[in-house]
């Protein structure tokens, strides 16, 4: 049962994809270029679900959030506001937002099923798993967390925020897949930290 994550960035990052099996990182992080070679990258994997770090809609004509996203930040940690779809065109902040959109409009055209794609917020989900973070660097607060996972396979190579945000959207994919997520909208966040791996006697 494979779940997978993809941290989106802007035209000039572009994706981070991780996939996971079980308790096991079976495949990343690693840095897909472009929209082709994380679509690619996500079919050959066969996945049951996709969890993807970027909004998959935008706030109404005349607002400048979502209600979901007003409901995360009141009920788990702070997150960055989507306007209405005009704002977002020529803005290079939100250049990352539609990126992210474009993704979902290509993973659909390839085939995924919508009800295999879903918006997760890695923040929240390191946050539902470690607590709020406070002063403590966010590197250093996410690294810890996923320590915390006890996953296996995961890279001993040092990992970067957008690897390590890849693979808590692949596990929310996991967890989601297994009924264990809250929903805020179209957020879907983790209901508790993942069961850690049976241990050997």
């Amino acid at each position: 049962m494979t779940a997978i994550g993809i941290d989106v960035g802007g035209h000039k990052k572009g994706f981070h994809g991780c996939a996971v099996d079980g308790h096991e990182v079976i495949r990343g992080p690693e840095r897909l270029p472009d929209i082709r070679a994380a679509v690619d990258w996500v079919v050959e994997m066969d996945p049951t679900m996709v969890g993807i770090d970027c909004p998959r809609s935008c706030a109404p004509n005349g607002e400048s959030s979502r209600e979901d996203e007003r409901a995360l930040a009141k009920a788990v940690c702070g997150i960055r506001w989507t306007p209405e779809r005009s704002r977002l065109a020529g803005n290079p902040y939100y250049e990352w937002v539609e990126h992210g959109l474009q993704l979902y409009a290509a993973l659909a055209e390839a085939g995924i099923p919508d009800a295999c794609l879903i918006e997760v917020f890695p923040t929240a989900a390191w946050t539902v798993w470690a607590g709020k973070r406070g002063k403590v660097r966010r590197a250093d607060w996410s690294a810890a967390a996923l320590a915390d996972l006890g996953l296996a396979g995961v890279h001993r190579r040092r990992l970067s925020q957008d690897d390590r945000d890849a693979i808590a959207a692949a596990l929310v994919a996991r967890l989601h897949d297994e009924g264990q997520t809250h929903a805020y909208g179209e957020i879907k966040v983790p209901a508790h930290a993942p069961a850690s791996a049976p241990r050997g006697g």
